[in-house]
């Protein structure tokens, strides 16, 4: 769906249309964030979204009480993020075009947020290690990491999840994913201290996204229209689901704290 056609949904429906009017991954990203992220009194937490895209967990961050600031290098992902935040009355939350890569441009964001967020960017990123030490110097210490990627164990959803990967940093994946113990290790090394590790989108969310991407091969509407119906589905039957099929997640997530 456009950006102009989902936008329009966010104008009837609120925030609740951001998460679902494209990549179906999504809203199990945010039902994941959502209870790690409490809500606060207004302005009193500031929160950095590393990557944020259209701004979908920038902006439920700002209604959760945070000031929200969400970083994207892609000028029209901004416009498109400031367009919702208004459409949401999202107030608290704002968005700059930045290179995440190059974090270390932007001392004034030392030190500054209480959380910051990072969902399925990491992959792109070829030197890992040092987005995850800047991501740690911009958290105050006590400050927490809330992360999502692409698990290494995960089953391709469509051919190009089984790779090749890219060699550049061209808006694919460089890497297939991680496990947890290689997040762990990249936590160590940037001075966080991992608290917790789980998976996200299972079996249901998976199949449910190759069939979109399947429709959508023959037109972008035909599979918007096929999934929506299903959206509420993976999150009442994954939990049980997956784990019956033994069948693995498709992101790991990761809290970690600055000692």
């Amino acid at each position: 769906m456009s950006a102009q056609g989902s936008s329009a949904l966010v104008r009837f429906f609120g925030f609740p249309a951001t998460l679902v009017h494209g990549d179906t991954l999504v809203l199990d990203r945010w039902l994941w964030l959502r209870p790690r992220l409490p809500r606060v009194m207004p302005g009193s937490a500031r929160l950095l979204d590393v990557g944020c895209g259209s701004g979908a967990f920038t902006i439920g961050a700002a209604l959760r009480g945070y000031s929200a600031l969400g970083l994207s290098w892609d000028l029209r992902n901004i416009d498109v993020a400031v367009h919702r935040a208004a459409l949401c009355h999202a107030s608290t939350a704002s968005f700059e075009v930045q290179d995440v890569r190059r974090l270390e441009d932007r001392p004034d964001l030392a030190g500054q947020f209480d959380v910051v967020t990072c969902c399925e960017v990491i992959e792109h990123i070829l030197d890992d290690r040092k987005l995850m030490r800047d991501m740690s110097r911009c958290l105050k210490h006590g400050g927490t990491l809330l992360l999502t990627t692409p698990y290494s164990g995960y089953r391709p959803i469509t051919r190009g999840d089984a790779g090749p990967f890219s060699q550049i940093e061209d808006g694919w994946h460089v890497r297939k994913g991680y496990t947890h113990a290689e997040l762990a290790a990249l936590c160590a090394e940037a001075g966080l201290d991992t608290v917790e590790m789980e998976f996200c989108s299972g079996f249901a969310s998976q199949k449910i996204t190759w069939l979109m991407r399947s429709a959508e091969d023959v037109h972008q509407l035909l599979g918007w229209a096929l999934v929506l119906p299903l959206r509420p589905l993976p999150p009442l039957i994954d939990p049980w689901l997956s784990p019956l099929l033994r069948w693995p997640a498709y992101s790991v997530t990761l809290v970690a704290r600055k000692a």
